[in-house]
């Protein structure tokens, strides 16, 4: 009896786990593609038909803003490696003693809703705001320009959104670098530059692995940040999602978008994972 509960221990443990899963993840998922094959409206009610065909219809309907979506999360994605992979080094290798102030006043924006974020933004960015308004005073930029409700007020709404979620994971992987390692490089008549290109970048791949699935796949699925900086034209899927949810109450369609994103998104993440090399990435954090 010992013997059997010291193996079935791991699993009892995990058990609790498990079960959290099942019940809101895949119960809801299961739910979910139950609903997509339904037919009807929310006044004579829903029937289930096994209605494969909304599935291609959806596809031929709302491709744009799935590849609008993509598109912004990419970018947005970029964007966040390139603010947070030096900010995250900075920190791992300079903060000293007050790393976790600056990791603090990173997460500081998260005590506020993103909603109220992404709003004082729109402040920010408005024609006559703080930020346009000042350059076109002195001249910097032309009495018409503008940058709400384009593409670029999108991206970078959301890049300012997930940045955190970039930072955390490179900084997590860079802490741990062995300093010795790096030094070692130096003493073999290593530049600064090709110290960080051959030691430090391939070390700290898991954690710019980590960073692009935790900001592409929400970014790619936002749709605050594109109802309030983005206007009619730069509509994301989850705005199609949402609008039929809510407003429509469409729900067979809603759900068969949301499948569709989500099978999108793994078919984007499971070919990332493949360019990139996930065994390559856990030798060198095995490393």
């Amino acid at each position: 009896m010992t013997r059997l509960l010291n193996r079935a221990a791991p699993y009892l443990l995990a058990l609790p786990a498990w079960i959290w899963l099942g019940l809101f993840f895949v119960v809801p998922i299961v739910g979910l593609l139950w609903m997509s094959l339904m037919t009807g409206n929310i006044i004579v009610g829903f029937q289930q038909t096994f209605n494969v065909g909304i599935y291609p219809e959806v596809i031929t309907t709302y491709w744009e803003h799935i590849l609008r979506s993509l598109g912004y999360g990419l970018a947005a994605t970029l964007l966040c490696i390139a603010i947070g992979y030096p900010v995250a080094y900075w920190i791992a290798f300079h903060g000293g003693a007050h790393k976790s102030t600056y990791l603090l006043l990173l997460l500081l924006p998260f005590f506020v809703t993103q909603v109220l974020r992404t709003i004082s933004w729109k402040f920010l960015l408005a024609d006559d705001g703080l930020i346009l308004g000042t350059l076109k005073a002195i001249h910097l930029l032309p009495q018409d320009a503008r940058v709400l409700s384009t593409s670029i007020a999108v991206i970078f709404g959301l890049a300012y959104t997930f940045l955190p979620f970039m930072v955390l994971p490179i900084y997590a992987v860079l802490e741990q670098v062995d300093h010795r390692v790096v030094e070692a490089a130096y003493d073999l008549y290593a530049s600064r530059f090709h110290a960080f290109v051959h030691v430090i970048l391939p070390m700290s791949l898991p954690g710019v692995f980590a960073g692009v699935l935790l900001v592409f796949v929400p970014s790619s699925a936002d749709y605050v940040t594109a109802w309030v900086l983005g206007g009619t034209h730069n509509t994301m899927i989850g705005n199609v999602i949402q609008s039929q949810y809510l407003v429509n109450n469409a729900y067979p369609t809603a759900a068969a978008i949301t499948f569709v994103l989500m099978s999108v998104l793994l078919i984007g993440i499971f070919s990332y994972a493949k360019a990139l090399g996930t065994e390559r990435v856990m030798e060198v954090q095995a490393g």
